[in-house]
């Protein structure tokens, strides 16, 4: 087990205009009211809070008609790709607390940057109902929320968004991991460019660890960074509620926490996204809840058994 003290830089990303509807710029209080960074301190790290971003929106962009709050994502993009540079160029893991995914925009691009200066490829892990591969001609709403796979591979340059020749992403690096719900073209898109998809059948078919197992091999072979972007609705909707795109058919609790539990394992990410928490329609804080203990997890806390109360 990587039980390795971690450096961890927290980063909060109320986002909530590329998902089109409001909540989840709630996401970073909530996730800090369950105890994410206590949770992490507790199993030894050291974690600094750098507070929210608060981006002016990007006045010098044109509006976009497939590209729905284009100026106030794009700001935000442009934020948490120099904060995560910035961290991780520091020899810190920068987690980012959403906030919508399309933050992963930013994220990953940080990322991407400081991977090519330290000469490693970049292998990212999307754990998500969604391949979010989209552009703004292709979506069928505008959100770009579904937009952020193909943006950091570059293929949605629809907008200055970030600078022209930035480190991109390659597809056959990116590993979908519990999609469920994919547009038509989105379809052929993910499939034209490589990307890895393993989806729920793929889950049952050949089980969690056995997909994991191939993922890791694969990163370490590379020496690659590896970044993890997770999203509330990769869970199955029972067990976390909080997300405004519940897609029935999710991972269970003891899929999510082997999948965190293997990567802790294998001691190779280096970011982590936790996006689409909205705790507008979550249950009492149970979703927050789920996502601090799956953090935990990938972190180096194991479950163990708890004994039953005597009746």
């Amino acid at each position: 087990m990587n039980t390795r003290p971690t450096s961890i830089t927290l980063i909060g990303v109320p986002l909530e205009e590329g998902a089109g509807r409001g909540g989840a710029a709630m996401g970073p209080a909530a996730l800090r009211i369950a105890g994410i960074r206590q949770a992490l301190t507790e199993l030894g790290h050291s974690v600094s809070d750098q507070g929210d971003l608060r981006p002016q929106p990007a006045s010098d962009l044109a509006d976009h008609p497939g590209a729905n709050q284009l100026q106030v994502v794009a700001a935000f993009a442009r934020a948490l790709e120099a904060a995560t540079y910035e961290v991780a160029s520091a020899g810190n893991l920068p987690i980012a607390l959403g906030g919508d995914h399309a933050l992963a925009m930013g994220s990953v691009s940080g990322m991407a940057r400081h991977a090519a200066e330290a000469g490693r490829p970049l292998f990212v892990l999307w754990l998500d109902a969604h391949a979010d591969f989209n552009t703004p001609e292709t979506s069928p709403s505008g959100n770009i929320h579904g937009m952020p796979v193909a943006f950091f591979c570059g293929q949605a340059e629809f907008s200055p968004i970030l600078p022209a020749g930035r480190p991109l992403v390659d597809p056959r690096k990116v590993y979908q991991v519990g999609i469920r719900s994919v547009d038509p073209t989105e379809r052929e898109l993910v499939a034209e460019h490589g990307v890895n998809v393993f989806d729920m059948r793929a889950i049952d078919e050949l089980g969690v660890a056995a997909i994991m197992r191939r993922i890791i091999a694969e990163v370490e072979a590379a020496n690659g960074l590896l970044h993890v972007s997770l999203d509330v609705d990769f869970l199955d909707p029972d067990l976390a509620p909080g997300v405004g795109t519940t897609v029935p058919g999710g991972a269970t609790f003891r899929e999510a926490h082997l999948v965190m539990e293997m990567l802790s394992d294998s001691g190779l990410v280096s970011s982590l996204d936790i996006v689409e928490l909205n705790p507008f329609l979550d249950d009492r804080g149970k979703s927050a809840r789920v996502m601090v203990e799956l953090t935990a997890s990938l972190f180096g806390r194991r479950i163990f058994d708890r004994p039953t109360r005597a009746a």
